[in-house]
């Protein structure tokens, strides 16, 4: 069980990256048509909701991914897969598995675990705040 307790910060830093990183590549694939497009052509420039999910995604995912700003941008991303989980999917059906929202639920759930638990190891944030210390600017705790 030790072994176990041990690996948490790491497993928790490598859930972070990979649905940060995932998330990141719906939002270019939406924004850019990586990875295979997104569906149809771009969002014009700011359009609502398509353009601003995208960027939450894209940008989200990313700053998720890399440590930076966690807590926050995985509750913005939590909350724009709930939204579009009850704005898109719900109507169709209650269940996720018959609406096809599996995706938004799980990465709704996903974010809001990695803003309640934090980054982990390897977070970006982590080294700034390192180097805030050694130069002798307080960091707050």
């Amino acid at each position: 069980m030790r072994r176990i307790d041990q690996a948490r910060p790491h497993v928790t830093a490598l859930f972070r990256i990979v649905v940060g990183l995932l998330f990141a590549c719906h939002g270019a694939a939406t924004l850019f048509g990586l990875f295979g497009g997104g569906h149809g052509a771009p969002p014009s420039f700011a359009e609502w909701p398509s353009w601003w999910a995208a960027v939450i995604q894209l940008v989200g995912g990313l700053l998720v991914a890399l440590g930076i700003g966690t807590r926050v941008a995985a509750l913005i991303c939590s909350g724009s897969m709930a939204y579009a989980y009850f704005t898109v999917h719900f109507p169709k059906n209650f269940l996720p598995i018959e609406n096809g929202g599996e995706s938004a639920a799980m990465f709704c759930w996903a974010f809001l675990i990695i803003a309640v638990t934090g980054p982990g190891k390897w977070a970006l944030s982590s080294v700034f705040s390192r180097n805030q210390e050694r130069v002798g600017v307080p960091v707050a705790a």
